[in-house]
């Protein structure tokens, strides 16, 4: 007789069966995460993103194929660069590191770059979570954590995150470390593509929180519980002991140790002007950080949207056109302009809100401006005193604009 599903476990054979059988869930990066933060209220989003949907695959499938993503081109030649950056064990990086956030420490002159090499990412998240504590339990050092891997509860489901790499200065304290392709020209760069930068790594900087708080929970001089003696609990994303005795149910103040500290600044590397050589920027991303925790706790649970759809709904791509999109337009979508520079299915999401007229096609500004107005129908109804109440605002405001565009018309037409 199987053992009794958790709640955990039951989540997870519910979205396997979302995706559909056999297919592989596609890992939910930074990248992705800080996109759906911008948009909180986008019930479709979450729940492909949560069950691993490929988002590429089924747009494909649904016949409005997406040109959203990164060239081949532009993956080969950042990874290069990275590799540039990262050279000699990180003695680069670790400059640019002590130039731009850290002037005070002792230069880097050698630096501890751990292996963090693990079974699944558990097993990754795990050892970085031991190397983050044994770094920060010696300080005096510099640390290089190249690729780590942390996890991040999005909506009730674990996301794990890859940063390009993590920096532990000597004081203890942690720092984010972006590096991106694109270039810094006379020592700025693309005010759009720094705030994409930015938002991804202040996802980066709310999961090292975690594991920050974490640390500072534990008692003073803890071997630590997210080694090879650690369990995780079923559904969860947070490591806990594997014994009782290695969790006192009551710890003092005086017995915790201090919570590193995660900086606000993180340091952007980018290639300088037109060449391969690396250029830094220290990026204060308190604001993108604000925002995206705000975000991130608005977003509804992935189990509370399971729940309302219907039995035997599936996303594979394999499925017919038909009941692949009777699936997809059974979760409730909310698009605006913005999302085609953000997700894979915003030209059909795009398409289903022209047909149905929905003022959200015009950007969440005017969506904003019309309060209970949600279709063009309604709007033009207003507009021409056909509907609407003459107490609201906005139905007020569309009927002056007609009448001045009424006015402007006749005068022309003089």
């Amino acid at each position: 007789m199987p053992p009794p599903r958790t709640r955990g476990t039951a989540l997870r054979h519910r979205l396997a069966e979302l995706r559909g059988p056999d297919v592989p869930a596609k890992a939910l990066d930074a990248r992705a995460l800080a996109a759906l933060a911008a948009n909180p209220g986008c019930a479709r989003r979450a729940i492909l993103d949560g069950a691993g949907v490929n988002k590429a695959a089924l747009a494909s499938a649904l016949g409005s194929p997406s040109a959203f993503g990164q060239s081949q081109f532009a993956l080969t030649r950042g990874n290069a660069f990275e590799a540039r950056v990262k050279a000699d064990g990180g003695a680069e990086l670790l400059r640019l590191v002590h130039e731009k956030l850290d002037r005070t420490a002792e230069p880097p002159a050698e630096a501890r770059v751990p292996d963090l090499t693990a079974t699944g990412p558990q097993g990754r998240t795990a050892r970085t979570a031991l190397e983050l504590r044994e770094a920060t339990a010696h300080p005096g050092a510099w640390t290089l954590l190249d690729h780590p891997m942390l996890a991040l509860d999005v909506a009730g489901s674990p996301a794990f995150l890859e940063p390009d790499a993590v920096v532990v200065h000597p004081d203890g304290s942690w720092t984010v470390v972006e590096i991106k392709s694109f270039p810094l020209l006379d020592g700025s760069a693309d005010p759009a593509k720094v705030g994409a930068a930015a938002r991804q790594a202040a996802v980066y900087v709310l999961a090292l929180e975690e594991v920050a708080a974490r640390l500072g929970a534990e008692p003073e001089g803890c071997a630590g519980v997210e080694g090879a003696s650690a369990r995780r609990p079923e559904g969860s994303s947070t490591v806990a002991p594997s014994t009782p005795a290695e969790a006192p149910r009551r710890r003092s103040a005086q017995d915790r140790a201090p919570s590193p500290r995660v900086r606000h600044r993180i340091l952007l590397v980018c290639p300088r002007d037109f060449s391969n050589l690396p250029a830094a920027s220290a990026v204060d991303i308190r604001k993108q950080r604000a925002v995206t925790a705000r975000q991130l706790t608005r977003l509804t649970r992935i189990e509370d949207i399971a729940e309302t759809l219907p039995e035997g709904t599936c996303f594979s791509p394999e499925l017919p056109a038909d009941e692949l999109t009777a699936a997809v337009e059974s979760v409730p979508a909310t698009y605006a302009p913005e999302c085609l520079s953000a997700c894979e299915l915003a030209f059909h999401c795009r398409t289903r809100s022209r047909e149905t007229g929905a003022v959200t096609s015009l950007g969440r500004p005017v969506r904003a401006e019309l309060g209970g107005l949600t279709t063009v129908e309604d709007v033009l109804a207003a507009a021409r005193g056909e509907a609407g109440d003459p107490g609201d605002p906005a139905v007020a405001a569309l009927r002056r604009a007609a009448a001045l565009r009424a006015e402007a018309l006749e005068a022309a037409c003089r």
